[in-house]
């Protein structure tokens, strides 16, 4: 990537794309008839399809070479679910897009071939193949120029009432092993996940239970940028990583109306490379009800050390 050729990609998240209205009672005999009925009191009006129109739209507009969605494409993790939210990625014009999943597409266990399975060529990238399984496929690494996208699962079928995700052991051995190849590579890192990847930022029960040992990992291999969805907020702040200024940066629903939080909204984000640093603007996209398109919000940049 030279100083004139810069990467611009987008992150969404929480984006909930499925509708529930054929969902037929059986289905939900398990956790899911907590979410369905959460679904039918509030959800079902806050996600709204007419923002994901709008949001494709203004994706369309930006010139975006890759596409982050970090998680929660749907409400109850069924089957049907995976299939809408499918045909909705497959509609996006990016040229790149990539998926992690949430908690809600982990909602409960699930037939991976009724499920991911119909997402997994948004899983791979070039230089890691998909598995069988969310252990066997994750981290995953595509790279783009002097940018390497790590994508990681925390998606695990939970308790009633928890929204909790876990990496696990081997996940974060491979992860270790990821930035330290991209690391001796030179090239930018972006860490990107569902979850909160940051101890004590989010609620006990929806919490990365071991983000603890994700930080020791990223404190001991260094990375540049961490990406996250889950919490439905837009944040950015700055964690001292190897002696570093890394940034973290979250967003709120890509679909959300704001009656019961924050409107959706999304970044784009231009990396420059120069001999002694990164230069990252991130600019954020905010849903205009009034206008009934997203309009340009918050603008930030970043200088990372090399």
């Amino acid at each position: 990537m030279a100083e004139h050729n810069p990467l611009v990609f987008a992150h969404i998240s929480d984006p909930h794309l499925s509708d529930l209205a054929a969902v037929r009672p059986r289905q939900l005999f398990s956790k899911r008839v907590l979410g369905y009925l959460s679904w039918r009191r509030r959800r079902r009006r806050e996600h709204s399809t007419d923002v994901l129109d709008s949001l494709k739209q203004d994706l369309q507009a930006g010139e975006i070479a890759h596409l982050l969605v970090s998680g929660d494409l749907t409400h109850l993790g069924l089957p049907d679910e995976f299939r809408q939210a499918r045909q909705w990625l497959e509609s996006v014009s990016c040229s790149a897009v990539s998926v992690v999943p949430g908690n809600h597409d982990s909602y409960v266990q699930e037939s991976w071939a009724e499920t991911y399975q119909q997402w997994s060529p948004y899983f791979s990238g070039k230089n890691l193949p998909s598995g069988n399984s969310l252990e066997a496929t994750f981290p995953t690494l595509n790279v783009q120029g002097e940018a390497a996208f790590i994508g990681l699962s925390t998606a695990r079928p939970t308790a009633p009432f928890f929204a909790t995700g876990q990496l696990g052991s081997t996940q974060l051995q491979k992860l270790s092993s990821l930035l330290a190849e991209c690391g001796d590579k030179g090239l930018f890192r972006i860490v990107w996940l569902h979850h909160p990847p940051i101890p004590g930022q989010e609620k006990w029960r929806k919490r990365l239970v071991d983000a603890d040992k994700l930080m020791a990992v990223l404190e001991a291999k260094g990375v540049e940028l961490l990406l996250h969805g889950h919490s439905h907020r837009s944040r950015s702040q700055a964690i001292s990583i190897k002696g570093k200024s890394v940034p973290v940066i979250s967003v709120p629903s890509a679909s959300a109306r704001g009656w019961h939080g924050e409107v959706a909204c999304y970044n784009r984000l231009r990396l420059e490379a120069s001999a002694r640093d990164w230069l990252l603007t991130v600019a954020s996209r905010q849903f205009d009800e009034s206008a009934h398109c997203f309009v340009p919000g918050d603008e930030k940049i970043w200088r990372i050390d090399r």
